[in-house]
């Protein structure tokens, strides 16, 4: 059947609810409304208000009730409906969620999923595209992985509920319902920690996760127009890195182009980038390139597209790399 990531995340949260009676949904929307992009449209209809849960705007309460009753035993999926409205949920996020096993020496674990709808280009207004995975990754104690097809979007998810630690699930919304793709009657789950070589190349390696896959896809076919032999790789998980796959291409290829959303400086293109350059520089046939959004705020409709990297930003520093050498 044809599936879009709306659906596939849909169809992996009515799976687990189906099949684990300890997980349960909550959020802002997520029952009667079926979640501002419908992700949850129906779940409340088929297993109650007690197991699909409409919350107040109260993004610290979510999270904080979360944890409890996943230390508790149970397993919730809790949802910040955008990127934005998540920091109000960083003390809990950071300083509770993330460090209960260390804390209690093992004793307790946050067995949960923080699903953030995140990125751009929908028109939306402020403080609903930003592309702050950095800050999760960069927090000892959680997990973070970013689907960008719909058989990753059901299978990534499935992973992270049955995972013994808090996982943020990063779900790019411009995707939710433009990539499409045949899903199998019974889906399986996908390895957190694993990139997927989307396309095998010799020339160049080009690397990125969620959103911009989209762009890196049409790209890899103008550079094969062009006769240069492109490996895409999609991270899907940003930690655990999958740092073996993308070393083995770096070294095979000798040239890299990073791409990704979120601001240029610190972004978590800047810790693959210094991972390269550790372990495989001497395979480096010329310097690795990032094409990222810029340092600034998140602009308006208006702008998106001065922001957001594009297809042609891409293949043109695809191109660059090629002519360049060390």
């Amino acid at each position: 059947m044809t599936t879009t990531i709306a659906q596939a995340l849909n169809q992996a949260l009515d799976d687990a609810l189906a099949t684990d009676e300890r997980v349960l949904v909550m959020g802002e929307d997520v029952g009667r409304t079926g979640g501002v992009f419908r992700i949850t449209d129906g779940l409340r209809e088929r297993y109650g208000a007690k197991r699909v849960i409409d919350t107040p705007v109260a993004e610290s309460g979510i999270a904080g009730i979360g944890f409890g009753m996943a230390i508790a035993g149970m397993r919730p999926v809790i949802e910040m409906q955008f990127m934005g409205f998540s920091y109000p949920a960083f003390d809990q996020v950071i300083n509770h969620i993330a460090r209960i096993r260390n804390r209690s020496r093992h004793r307790f674990s946050a067995p949960m999923v923080i699903r953030i709808p995140y990125g751009g280009g929908i028109g939306a207004a402020e403080h609903h595209s930003e592309s702050a995975e950095a800050i999760y990754v960069h927090t000892p104690g959680l997990k973070v992985v970013v689907p960008s097809r719909p058989s990753d979007a059901y299978g990534l998810l499935r992973s992270a509920i049955d995972d013994p630690d808090p996982v943020v699930f990063l779900e790019p919304i411009r995707l939710y319902r433009a990539v499409k793709e045949e899903l199998a009657d019974q889906p399986g789950f996908t390895d957190i920690g694993e990139a997927s070589i989307e396309n095998e190349g010799r020339d160049l390696t080009l690397i990125s996760y969620g959103a911009m896959m989209k762009e890196c896809r049409e790209a890899v076919k103008q550079l094969t127009d062009d006769g240069i032999s492109t490996e895409l790789i999609d991270l899907r998980s940003l930690t655990p890195l999958d740092t073996a796959t993308v070393l083995a291409s770096v070294r095979k290829t000798g040239r890299v182009v990073l791409v990704a959303e979120a601001p240029r400086t610190a972004g978590f293109m800047s810790e693959v980038s210094a991972i390269i350059s550790e372990q495989a520089l001497y395979s480096l046939a010329a310097p690795v390139r990032r094409v990222t959004g810029w340092d600034t705020v998140f602009p308006l409709k208006r702008s998106e597209s001065l922001y957001l990297p594009s297809t042609d930003r891409i293949v043109a520093a695809a191109r660059a790399t090629m002519e360049e050498s060390v």
